[in-house]
């Protein structure tokens, strides 16, 4: 996939006016609004459930992106999805049958993702190949936006590259990204790309996000 895509992430923003945030995003040119819902089990932190994926998503143009740190995700699994999830990425972490669950988001017609944690091997998705749209490998320990980017963990991107052997799923990244890192993840094979901090603390978000796609 030669085309870079972007998607922003509200974890960093000022969640008392998340649907102007969404909307100024999307004006800005991401690709996808990224939802990070944390459970304060699975990681430590504890961020948004389903009404507000449902309250954000008239607000959204483009898919919303939803990303469960979540330890039991089959508890509100249906919910997420009704809510207007248009992806949902789960983390191959988790105790839960992934399979089944990602069977469940075929079914109901949701893009899949399976998220891996940096300590987790590249090797983790090949028994899930066949039911992926997406890979999202973290590049920092989830939980927490605003962490520096591990360089280490570029080489993981270039395995996943290489274990989904040219098959119709993307590679997304998560963690630490900006203008200077991107590049390297884009080199390794990522498809799109996750920034929260970088997007939103900047003077000029449509520019942060060209320079994130390397347009500028």
């Amino acid at each position: 996939m030669d085309n870079v895509y972007v998607s922003g992430s509200i974890l960093s923003a000022d969640f008392a006016c998340l649907g102007r945030v969404v909307k100024e995003l999307c004006s800005a040119g991401v690709d996808f609004v990224h939802v990070d819902v944390m459970d304060g089990h699975f990681v430590p932190n504890l961020t948004i459930g389903p009404m507000v994926v449902s309250a954000i998503k008239s607000s959204s143009t483009v898919p919303l992106d939803v990303h469960l740190m979540m330890s039991r995700p089959s508890i509100l699994l249906d919910s997420f999805i009704k809510a207007g999830s248009n992806r949902i990425t789960l983390h191959a972490e988790i105790e839960e049958d992934v399979r089944s669950l990602l069977m469940q988001l075929k079914e109901k017609g949701v893009d899949t993702g399976l998220c891996l944690k940096p300590a987790t091997p590249a090797e983790t998705i090949i028994p899930f190949l066949d039911l992926l749209d997406q890979v999202l490998v973290m590049t920092v320990e989830p939980g927490f936006g605003g962490q520096p980017f591990r360089y280490e963990l570029i080489d993981k991107i270039q395995e996943v590259k290489r274990l989904i052997q040219g098959k119709k799923i993307q590679i997304e990244v998560d963690g630490g990204l900006n203008d200077k890192t991107a590049p390297n993840c884009v080199k390794a094979g990522a498809d799109i790309l996750v920034a929260g901090n970088y997007i939103l603390k900047s003077s000029d978000w449509h520019q942060a996000i060209m320079l994130l796609k390397g347009q500028q």
